[in-house]
């Protein structure tokens, strides 16, 4: 069987034997290279087996997904119907399933000095320009393990400069990340090699800077941000190490602006707070909204278009109640200064007991 073109065969149905392609292999460093040949090591790694597939499948899922994306996104195309496009595809390929399997947070498509967290809402009518760089940000999962991974798509050759150096500097994160790799040395790496680029638009040279309250992440099973944070910039989370079997989105973000965010805009990104316990609701619909919540997303980012996909309707001020109350998270854009340009390029990597694995790893990036 091969994929048809829109893509529509679930990925499961591709797989021989029902193994999914691995990612990239990397040694860890010189320190840790003996666990190459451990054979104590190499037996705990084969424990993880299963889960490992399941990412591993979600991340095949996030390459045919996107290389589809790639050929249908031009000047011209509907944000929203970009979007949905996108998100109708991850369903198919991926067997969405209530929390079992399905999109794992809302398509970000944030456009030039916008970085992160914007996804359109109902009504939004933007259209993606020549001159425009946008990051398209998106993730899969299965039983709740998270492909978190995102590139950048502009169409005129002068931003190529930029985004040479946020692939540049991501890559730099991943081959620097590792056991025992201290999380404020990735983070001197990455800003070495991302401000060693310059990009000229209009006459005038911007140096790349990193923007710097912008950081990768430990993630967890339904947990996007699992409580490490993976500096961009040196002098940050001092002491902290990775660790064996973890997993961690290698991501930055390069920009032309101040390479400091802000949150601007209406926002979009929602999630339900990880360890929030029962809290009682006054509105009877923001207890309607939660059950809502509960069933369809759990722990997982939405966004507005997903809740209206699903039929509700006039949720606004639950929605309100629940994020007041402390239960939902509100995550509006995050925007550098106006007139700026802001390039991301993003993997999930698990760290093996032999070796890593940089899972979302594609021909493309």
């Amino acid at each position: 069987m091969v994929q048809t073109d829109p893509p529509t065969v679930p990925v499961a149905d591709l797989l021989p034997g029902g193994l999914a392609p691995e990612g990239e292999w990397q040694s860890y460093k010189d320190d840790q290279r003996w666990r190459e040949t451990s054979e104590e090591k190499r037996a705990q790694a084969r424990l993880q087996d299963q889960m490992i597939n399941e990412v591993r499948q979600a991340a095949e899922v996030h390459r045919q997904v996107r290389q589809y994306m790639r050929g249908i996104i031009k000047p011209g195309i509907d944000m929203t119907y970009m979007c949905t496009t996108l998100e109708d595809t991850v369903r198919k390929l991926i067997q969405a399933n209530g929390l079992e399997a399905g999109i794992a947070f809302p398509t970000g498509c944030s456009l030039n000095h916008i970085a992160a967290h914007w996804t359109p809402n109902a009504g939004d009518k933007t259209v993606l320009q020549y001159d425009d760089v946008m990051k398209l940000d998106f993730g899969t999962h299965i039983n709740g393990h998270i492909v978190d991974c995102a590139f950048t798509i502009a169409f005129n050759p002068k931003y190529d400069p930029l985004l040479d150096a946020v692939k540049a500097a991501t890559n730099t994160g991943i081959r620097e990340a590792g056991v025992d790799a201290r999380l404020g040395d990735i983070g001197a790496a990455v800003q070495e090699v991302m401000e060693s680029y310059e990009v000229e638009l209009d006459g005038k040279t911007h140096q790349v800077k990193c923007v710097r309250n912008l950081n990768g992440h430990s993630i967890d099973a339904y947990q996007i941000h699992a409580g490490k944070s993976v500096p961009i910039v040196k002098g940050g989370e001092q002491g902290v190490r990775m660790e064996e079997g973890e997993f961690f989105a290698i991501e930055t973000f390069g920009s032309t602006g101040k390479g400091y965010v802000n949150e601007d805009m209406e926002c979009s990104h929602y999630m339900k707070n990880y360890d929030v316990g029962h809290v009682p609701l006054r509105l009877p619909k923001a207890k309607q909204l939660l059950g809502v919540i509960d069933r369809n997303f759990g722990t997982l980012a939405f966004c507005k278009r997903y809740l209206d996909r699903l039929g509700e309707s006039k949720y606004q001020m639950a929605l309100k109640s629940l994020c007041d109350n402390g239960v939902v998270t509100p995550f509006p854009p995050l925007c550098d200064q106006r007139g700026s340009y802001v390039a991301q390029f993003e993997h999930t990597i698990y760290l093996h007991p032999h070796k890593k694995e940089v899972l979302s790893r594609g021909d493309d990036y």
